[in-house]
């Protein structure tokens, strides 16, 4: 890899605190947009560029960058590997950013082509969630098996404190102090989420009958613990909501554990919570992330317009 993007790479993380997954990211797009680019000039089929090398990458090579080049990139991705308009907008996003770098702190070059860089269009999707029925059939999907204490704790964190999964998983005995949870989210910020009533008692429950029973609890400072003693993955958490999902007799259509973070934050804004608190208890940076949340249902929606006054005149 060129010293140039790994530099850039290593900003992205002490800088700018964005984290390794995240970096990941940035990395795999910068390395498949500047092979595309090399594939082109030196003629060769898209399709194996997997080996091009880019130690050879200089700061010359970008300055001849165009922003066609970059929109035939982006063409590639939707055409060649069938990118959705998301994809494109997040391989668009790392282009810019990686050219805001090299202009604003390494002056390295002197024009920044992808300021002009429009991103492709998202259309807005609705989330997937489950309504309050099917969220109690899901709870009592959870089976009662060796973990069943553990696994119930973890589902009323998600359902009730909206978490991500990466979050639930990062939490530690000493995140809690009293009934405040402190959470460290995207970016390494920090927020606080008040605990209520059945996070307290399920966590103390799970505390008390299972956690301290398993081999090695005493050294591990994780709260939730797989059989082995060891910190929860993302993945495994992913697994065992596929399970309650298929035990509850749901079988919900791509149910995730962010769909169950998609669930609490609709039932909070359903039972009145407003739109700033939503986005602290969620940790958005930006209130308009949260208004995906506000969506309505459409029988909702008719049942507003069934209600006007103006309709009982007919």
């Amino acid at each position: 890899m060129p010293k140039i993007v790994k530099d850039f790479l290593v900003y992205l993380t002490t800088i700018k605190g964005k984290s390794m997954r995240t970096r990941k990211e940035y990395e795999y797009d910068i390395v498949l947009f500047l092979r595309f680019l090399k594939a082109l000039e030196n003629d060769i089929d898209p399709a194996k560029m997997e080996d091009i090398d880019l130690k050879d990458i200089s700061i010359d090579f970008i300055r001849e960058i165009s922003l066609e080049d970059i929109y035939l990139f982006l063409e590639f991705c939707e055409v060649k590997r069938g990118n959705s308009a998301a994809t494109r907008a997040r391989k668009a996003a790392t282009i810019k950013s990686f050219f805001k770098y090299l202009k604003g702190k390494r002056r390295l070059i002197e024009e920044n082509v992808a300021d002009e860089l429009e991103t492709p269009k998202i259309g807005k999707k609705k989330p997937i969630y489950m309504n309050q029925e099917d969220a109690e059939i899901f709870i009592k999907g959870i089976k009662r098996n060796n973990h069943y204490y553990r696994n119930y704790a973890m589902i009323m964190f998600f359902l009730n404190l909206g978490l991500r999964v990466s979050e639930l998983c990062s939490l530690n005995l000493n995140s809690i102090q009293d009934r405040i949870l402190h959470v460290i989210g995207k970016g390494d910020k920090e927020r606080t989420v008040f605990l209520n009533n059945v996070c307290i008692q399920s966590l103390e429950v799970y505390m008390l009958k299972e956690r301290k029973y398993i081999q090695g609890a005493n050294t591990n400072e994780a709260l939730f613990l797989s059989q082995k003693g060891t910190r929860l993955t993302r993945q495994t958490v992913a697994k065992i909501v596929k399970q309650i999902n298929a035990d509850s007799g749901l079988n919900k259509e791509k149910l995730t554990p962010h769909k169950l973070r998609h669930t609490s934050a609709t039932i909070m804004y359903k039972n009145g919570a407003d739109i700033r608190s939503l986005q602290h208890i969620l940790g958005h940076t930006s209130v308009s992330t949260t208004q995906i949340y506000t969506h309505v249902e459409d029988k909702e929606i008719q049942q507003v317009i069934e209600n006007n006054p103006f309709n009982q005149l007919g």
